[in-house]
């Protein structure tokens, strides 16, 4: 029989772009409504960085992907920088219009990637939901992705041996079972919503976060970008 982890461990191509275009559909037309000052918010979730920062970051990174740029260290923390400083001059509508852009053309060459790509695609979510809540807008790290997202993080979790941890979801009928057991170590257990788990397993700050339990592993030893 199947069992959901069995399901998570077989990747689908086209999971990473139909996550990048539930967020495009949500996020681009909230952007486009916002006041100027509104891109200057600090982002919790990424100290030092305003909106506008994260959106250029994003934008960026998935243009390179479309346009098939993605050798090695053009996603460092170097590169980063650089890319938000190449578009300092640029108004943050079109920073939009190329965020825009990138969530609509990346997801067929990360299909496309054999998985060497899908964590981009995952980040790129996460750094929505930071934009949404330093906006103070409902819905960072859950929304319609959230389906998808928890698949995606289950699958790379296992496939790159992660602490194993057994979550049981709010927001899911079956449990998640993420990352792989040594045969030594016991699974973690978290029980709690699934927005909730997208952030202790990037690094987000759970401060006000619905009350959630977990046992048998440390935060930190969850998060998948430390």
């Amino acid at each position: 029989m199947t069992t959901p982890a069995d399901v998570h461990d077989v990747r689908d191509p086209e999971q990473p772009g139909r996550l990048l275009t539930i967020e495009r559909d949500a996020l681009i037309p909230l952007l486009r409504g916002r006041a100027e000052e509104d891109f200057a918010r600090p982002v919790a979730a990424c100290p030092g960085w305003t909106v506008r920062h994260v959106l250029a970051h994003c934008s960026a990174a998935l243009t390179r992907v479309a346009e098939g740029r993605f050798e090695e260290g053009v996603f460092s923390p170097e590169a980063n920088d650089r890319d938000i400083a190449e578009r300092e001059g640029w108004t943050n509508a079109r920073i939009v219009e190329e965020l825009e852009r990138g969530l609509s053309e990346a997801g067929g060459v990360i299909a496309g990637a054999d998985g060497k790509l899908d964590g981009l695609a995952l980040g790129e979510w996460v750094h929505a939901g930071d934009v949404r809540e330093a906006l103070g807008e409902p819905g960072a790290y859950g929304g319609a992705g959230l389906p998808d997202a928890l698949a995606l993080l289950a699958r790379l979790t296992r496939e790159r041996g992660h602490v194993p941890l057994h979550a049981d979801l709010d927001d899911l009928d079956e449990p998640l079972r993420l990352g792989e057991s040594d045969g030594e170590r016991p699974p973690g257990r978290f029980i709690g919503d699934g927005p909730t788990l997208v952030r202790l397993y990037t690094g987000r700050p759970v401060g006000g976060a619905p009350a959630f339990e977990l046992a048998g592993v440390e935060a930190k030893e969850l998060n998948i970008f430390g």
